[in-house]
């Protein structure tokens, strides 16, 4: 009898294999003893069970397995008692890098615009949306002391946060300690630099010592990780001051978390997106001049398109990622959000780089200049044709993207991804976060968690029990073919844009790939966004790009109203 190797939609299955409650995981990824006594593995549990993989054995087959299946059962149970914290990566690290590939910036370099001076008419509402280097002005020309400047955004937070819902936990002790200590430093004659005394918010997934760290989720909501995550550490060193934990949707996924729904500051009707929730919000009222959030899977993207800031989303491994929550160790990102690209810049220049503690982080030169005529003349840029075609909210705003970049000079070319299986190759995510929060899901806790449908994380870590190791395998296997073709594809381009939302969003999270999202419109009252997509290790020529845009239409200068 020849074997299926037909590949079945779960769904397809779903009716057929409720109520088989001895289908073991023996080729799903462990047998999941909270939900059945260990039975002696028969024929018929291995026929059921295949069912879920699309496979077929005959029954000699299935009979040879036994004795095999029952010894892994053993050896699940064995590792399950290890009970490995979330922070536990696994042995074998991704890396974006096709073979060969040469890092496009060749050496480091850094070069911001010059603020114009001004002086500061008193502590108003206008302050809340200064620039990171206007606000740096005011510090170093002791307009306004780090102090000042920390107590007027945590007032904000704290005025607008019963609506907003963006802030979890406010830092305020440890915040004016660094603060205190910015005025002593800039009162001796020493100045760090641009961050020096600027304050700041970070996706409650960052560790933070002495602070509750809850991941926005009920079964970790009185968590307490004594670590700093090394992105604060590195801001902190920079004199940056940490205000605020914000939220985040349950373990990383939407805006809905356990004390709420973060809402977007133009329509309070609306919900943020996520997960990077509170920092999108905050940044986009001005309660925070930026903040760090993370990405998986359009986690920066998302809230930034929403609520019109601007966020990098760094390619892999260029940040470190200690201190982190692990949802998926092969596409977890961390990033800035901030007011617009120069600021981005800013901040990632600090938070880059190795920390001796993520063996995924790759260092790479970074070479940004804020300098130039402001045109885009010979700059190469796709467009990926079919995502401008497709009917949207936003298509309007898109269509006028690809204008203005003419105007600017640039080169448009049409530009399509490789024919690929992006859903499938997804799986990678799922079984990543299945193994993150393994002890969750075997002690029945994700049950706690509020969002419980199809689609909410807690379904997704049950369902990832049944993804087979060879399945994970190959999905991985596929993305080093994405990375290969996506890198040919590009070769000749500068950067490629696509509309925030879209197929763009899965592709460049699977290859690594990072990309700057923006404000390019406004439509019914709301921001509308577009994502530009660098090389890897491209983000000081990206960010260029994205920089001479913004600048040419200045859509991130307009902001809510917050009459609510």
């Amino acid at each position: 009898m020849n074997k299926k190797r037909n590949y079945i939609k779960l769904n397809r299955l779903r009716n057929s294999i409720i109520g088989l409650s001895c289908v073991s995981s023996f080729f799903l990824g462990g047998f999941i003893s909270r939900q059945v006594d260990e039975q002696k593995i028969t024929i018929a549990m291995v026929k059921n069970a295949q069912k879920i993989i699309g496979l077929e054995f005959t029954d000699a087959e299935a009979d040879s397995m036994l004795e095999t299946l029952e010894t892994r059962r053993k050896n699940y149970g064995e590792l399950r008692k290890l009970k490995m914290p979330n922070a536990v990566a696994p042995a074998l690290n991704f890396n974006p890098l096709p073979a060969g590939y040469e890092f496009p910036d060749k050496i480091s370099g850094f070069k911001t615009a010059v603020p114009s001076t001004f002086k500061l008419e008193g502590k108003n509402d206008e302050l809340a949306y200064k620039t990171i280097p206007q606000l740096a002005h005011l510090i170093r020309t002791k307009q306004i002391s780090s102090v000042e400047l920390t107590q007027f955004f945590i007032d904000r937070l704290r005025k607008y946060d019963p609506i907003l819902e963006h802030t979890i936990t406010i830092t305020e002790m440890r915040a004016m300690t660094q603060a205190r200590k910015v005025d002593a430093e800039i009162a001796a004659g020493k100045y760090r630099g641009v961050l020096h005394g600027i304050p700041f918010g970070a996706k409650d997934l960052l560790a933070t010592k002495d602070y509750k760290t809850t991941w926005g989720s009920v079964p970790y909501k009185d968590q307490t990780i004594e670590t700093d995550a090394t992105v604060i550490t590195f801001l902190e060193k920079a004199g940056a001051v940490l205000i605020a934990k914000m939220t985040l949707g349950e373990l990383a996924q939407g805006d809905v978390w356990f004390g709420g729904k973060t809402k977007n500051p133009w329509d309070i009707k609306r919900g943020s997106s996520g997960s990077s929730a509170g920092s999108a919000s905050a940044v986009a009222a001005g309660c925070l001049p930026f903040a760090i959030g993370s990405e998986t899977y359009g986690s920066i993207v998302s809230p930034s398109a929403e609520c019109g800031t601007t966020g990098l989303r760094p390619t892999f491994g260029r940040i470190s990622k200690y201190g982190a929550m692990a949802l998926s160790w092969s596409m977890d990102k961390l990033g800035p959000i901030a007011r617009n690209v120069e600021d981005c810049a800013i901040v990632f220049k600090t938070i880059h780089g190795p920390d001796g503690k993520d063996l995924s982080v790759i260092p790479a030169p970074f070479n940004y200049s804020s300098g130039g005529s402001g045109t885009l003349k010979g700059v190469r840029i796709g467009y990926i044709k079919s995502e401008f075609s497709r009917k949207s909210a936003n298509s309007l705003n898109d269509s006028l993207t690809l204008v203005k970049l003419t105007e600017l000079g640039a080169i448009l070319v049409p530009f399509e991804m490789p024919a690929l299986p992006y859903v499938e190759m997804s799986i990678a995510l799922s079984a990543e976060a299945g193994a993150a929060f393994d002890e969750l899901t075997l002690t029945n806790r994700e049950d706690m968690m509020v969002n419980q449908n199809k689609g909410a994380r807690p379904n997704a870590l049950r369902a990832s029990r049944f993804i087979p190791a060879v399945e994970y395998i190959q999905a991985n296997r596929a993305r080093t073919l994405l990375i290969e073709q996506l890198n040919q594809k590009m070769k000749d381009f500068d950067a490629f844009i696509a509309p925030a939302f879209g197929l763009n969003l899965r592709v460049t999270n699977l290859s690594g790939h990072p990309c700057v999202v923006l404000p390019n419109g406004f439509r019914n009252g709301l921001p509308g966004s577009i994502t530009f997509t660098g090389q890897l290790f491209g983000e000081g020529k990206l960010l260029q790009i994205a920089r001479a845009y913004q600048i040419a239409t200045g859509f991130n200068d307009k902001h809510p109203e917050l009459n609510f």
